[in-house]
């Protein structure tokens, strides 16, 4: 039994999100899926290193399979490419040991969110960014950076309801760079939760208008209340970078 190791690039634009859900073909899952189990003549699953949500594009989303084919990695990757659609691509395929799994051997993650902050907006980033035209205190919002990076219960900045699952996370890194009229956002981290980078940059936002100051971050991690931080931005600014593997 062979053990595949994928690196999927997508737009998300059009999707329901990374994870199959029952008969729809609308994920990016299920769309490989159907190549796959297509290609090899049996059904395959393959496993991802995370959910994305609707909306959102990946550039190194990385998932496994395994199967019994002989086909070799550059046949399977050309068929990959040429029947998937062109708003989903395989950009790489590698043997790797059977235990290999891609979602519970991640060591990390890096996120990019793209605001393009700008008051005329761009036919070009609309499906790419979030438009935010509003005047932003950058030294605000890298002090309010500051606060989150560190291990801390991230709960009050995720989607959750209730769970027994841990909500203690590490941020190593948030970087801002501003490219023009695009303001990029760069967080690299263990692991993120639901909504979590969309809701901190929601905050973040709010934070460089001044409607939120950086203490609020502080006020969050004390209370764990969700609406004391900002709103949920819009997904299509949303892009997976990077999983890292030790």
């Amino acid at each position: 039994m062979r053990n595949i190791k994928m690196t999927i690039e997508y737009d998300g634009g059009r999707y329901s999100g990374w994870q199959r859900l029952g008969d729809s073909d609308k994920t990016i899952q299920g769309k490989i899926e159907n190549i796959l189990s297509e290609m090899n003549g049996t059904k395959l699953e393959i496993v991802g290193s995370g959910r994305t949500d609707a909306g959102t594009h990946a550039r190194g989303q990385v998932a496994n399979f395994k199967t019994e084919s002989t086909m070799n990695l550059e046949s399977m990757q050309a068929h990959l490419i040429r029947y998937l659609p062109q708003d989903i691509i395989v950009k790489e395929l590698k043997e790797v040991p059977e235990r290999f799994h891609s979602r519970y051997h991640a060591s990390g993650k890096q996120y990019s969110y793209y605001v393009w902050n700008q008051v005329v907006p761009s036919a070009f980033e609309r499906n790419y960014s979030f438009h935010y035209p509003n005047q932003l205190d950058i030294d605000k919002m890298n002090a309010a950076c500051k606060k989150l990076l560190g291990e801390h219960d991230f709960i009050g900045f995720s989607a959750l309801k209730k769970t027994k699952k841990s909500t203690i996370r590490t941020i190593d890194e948030i970087t801002i760079q501003r490219e023009g009229g695009l303001l990029h956002f760069t967080f690299v981290g263990e692991g993120f939760l639901h909504k979590m980078v969309r809701i901190i940059m929601g905050t973040l936002l709010e934070i460089g208008t001044g409607d939120l100051e950086p203490e609020s971050i502080d006020e969050v991690f004390e209370t764990g209340i969700r609406s004391n931080a900002g709103v949920t931005v819009p997904s299509q600014g949303l892009f997976l970078d990077e999983v890292f593997y030790k």
